[in-house]
Formats: C-alpha cells, structure tokens, sequence
C-alpha cells in the first residue's frame, strides 16, 4: 500500500502536466527537445562538432531525433533550432520585426557590443546598415584597390619571395588584418598593427563561448581584450576627428567615413558606439572568413594545374568583386612556392 501511494504521488504531478500541455493551443506549446544542463545545454556538443567539421551532421542528427522544430540551450540561452525551407523563409523574409528580431548569443553580445548590426532592428537597423553601405561607394572602391595591391606586394615580399615552402592559413590571417587596418582604420604603422592583432585575436576567441565571466577562463580573456580593442578605436576615432577638421578625406578609411556621418545633424546620423562596435563586427567577420576562403582557393589551384595555368593566363572567366582584388594577386605565387 505505501508503495502504491508513493507512485501516486509521484505520477500525479506528471500526469497533470502532460494534461496542461495538451490543452495548450498550438502557438504556447513548447517544441520537442532537452535544455541540457543550465547554462552549458548542448554548447560544448555543438563547438566540438564545429572544430572537426562536422557540425552538419550534427544538425542533421538532430533533425533526425527531434524533427524540424526542436529546442535546445545554447550559450547559456534556450534556443529554438529550425530546419527547412518554411524556416529559411520566416528568419529572411519576415518583415514584421515584432515577429522576427536579431539577437546573437550573450558572448557575442557582450564582446562585440549592443550596436552592432547583429543586435539592431528596424530603423536602427536600416540607419547603420546605410552607413556602412557609403563606405563602398564606386568612386571610393577605386582607391581601396590601390591600397589592397599595395599590401599584397608587401606581404608577398616580406613572407613568400624566396621562400620554398609556406604555410598558407597563418599568412592569408596576416594579410587580411594589415588590409582591415589599412582600410578600416587608416594605419599604417606595423608597430600599431601589431598592438591591434594581438587584442583582436584574443578578443575573436571567446566569442563562441560559454558566457562564464570567470578568471582564466576564455570569455574573461576574451571581454579584457574585447575592452582595450574598444579603447584602442575611442583613441583612433580622436585621431580621425581631428585630420578630418584638417582637411582629410572622409573616404580615406571607415572610421572617417562613419565619422562624417556621425558629425552630421540628421537622423542618418550614428553614434560613438555605434561606429566602434560595428568596426568591431567588420573585423571579427571579414577576417577568419576571407583568410579561410583564400586558402582554399590557393589548395584547389595548386592541386588542379590545369585550372591554375588557366587563370594565369586569363583563359579562366569569372566574376569578382573589386575587395576581393588581392585574391588574384596572391595567385602568382604558386609556381615558385609549395604551399601546405
């Protein structure tokens, strides 16, 4: 009898709840799915999965399991995994922001800041979004090749002439930050670089990370470095200002360019945080992609010569954009150079 009782008063409560939830409507039902342990959930599967490369079959396990619609804690925050075209439809197309609005994982948050464009909706959105834009116009694209060739031919003479073997990753990293400086930032110091690279990369690191600000562990490092890189930019955006009311062109790097936004009294206008955490953002984004993307096109040149000796000779078409200039510039190393 006591043991009777003892399950009664404990599938009680079960019982009541799978009750409950049947009777919710569709909108309040809660999808498939375990929020794992608190705060960890399912991070440390997902970034193990995503250092092998094999985050795909992850997700497509996942999906296996659960099905399209499932959730999960990721970062410290529950999260709601989709899968499909519907899905891709509702994230892109959407265009109520009370439906749909940006929200990265805290870590990234935290590091890259609250104005950024992950973070932004609507108008604010729209307003930073045009903002970058008039960065990239025609007449100023033009000179940003010059400045991109120009760091190519350094970089070719500092790290590949005579050289017989390369590692490639590490190089391409090295020539992607000097262009983020050059055209970001206007600097052309290799002392300054330097100082910039070091914050970045330790920045860059935690923010995939479990948001536990404890000391010695990666987020703690990551939010130090995050900090300085900020008062880094606060000094240099000092140092724009005062070459802009001298005269200098605002189309001379980004941070000039945001600068002549943010002078102007209108509601295009951007703030001081604004323009720091969205350079913040171009260069976390624009560096491991393009260095990565670089590389895997100098490994299918070298292991496909017949399609090398064809772009050498300019018998291979295809279209590029002009940022992506330097790309072809590092193809001419190739001959005299193995790469790995």
């Amino acid at each position: 009898m006591n043991i009777f009782i003892a399950l009664v008063l404990i599938l009680f409560p079960l019982v009541t709840i799978i009750l409950k939830r049947r009777k919710l409507p569709p909108q309040q039902r809660i999808p498939p799915g375990s929020l794992g342990l608190p705060l960890i959930g399912q991070s440390l599967g997902l970034l193990q999965a995503m250092r092998a490369n094999t985050a795909e079959k992850w997700l497509e396990d996942r999906v296996k399991k659960y099905g399209p619609i499932s959730k999960l804690s990721l970062f410290g925050k529950p999260t709601v995994f989709v899968y499909g075209q519907d899905a891709n439809k509702l994230v892109f197309a959407s265009s109520n922001s009370n439906t749909m609005t940006n929200h990265q994982t805290q870590s990234v948050r935290m590091i890259l800041g609250d104005r950024c464009l992950l973070e932004l909706n609507g108008e604010d959105h729209k307003r930073v979004r045009g903002a970058l834009a008039s960065f990239l116009k025609p007449e100023s694209l033009k000179m940003y090749v010059g400045k991109i060739e120009e760091e190519v031919q350094t970089h070719i003479q500092m790290y590949w002439q005579g050289k017989q073997q390369v590692t490639v990753l590490p190089l391409m990293k090295n020539l992607t930050f000097n262009i983020i400086c050059s055209l970001l930032f206007g600097i052309e110091s290799r002392e300054r670089r330097n100082e910039y690279v070091q914050q970045f990369q330790e920045m860059i690191q935690g923010m995939w990370s479990i948001p536990v600000n404890l000391p010695f562990t990666r987020f703690n490092r990551s939010l130090k470095a995050s900090a300085k890189v900020q008062k880094l930019l606060k000094d240099l955006l000092q140092e724009k200002r005062q070459e802009l009311l001298k005269g200098a062109p605002s189309n001379q790097d980004l941070i000039s360019c945001l600068l002549s936004i943010h002078g102007e009294e209108s509601q295009d206008s951007v703030s001081e945080d604004e323009i720091i955490h969205n350079v913040m953002l171009i260069m976390a984004a624009g560096h491991d992609t393009s260095s990565v993307l670089i590389t895997f096109i100098l490994r299918v040149l070298a292991n496909n010569p017949t399609v090398y000796e064809a772009v050498l000779k300019g018998e291979l078409k295809f279209r590029m954009a002009p940022h992506d200039f330097f790309t072809c510039s590092v193809l001419i190393l190739l001959p005299n150079n193995r790469t790995r």
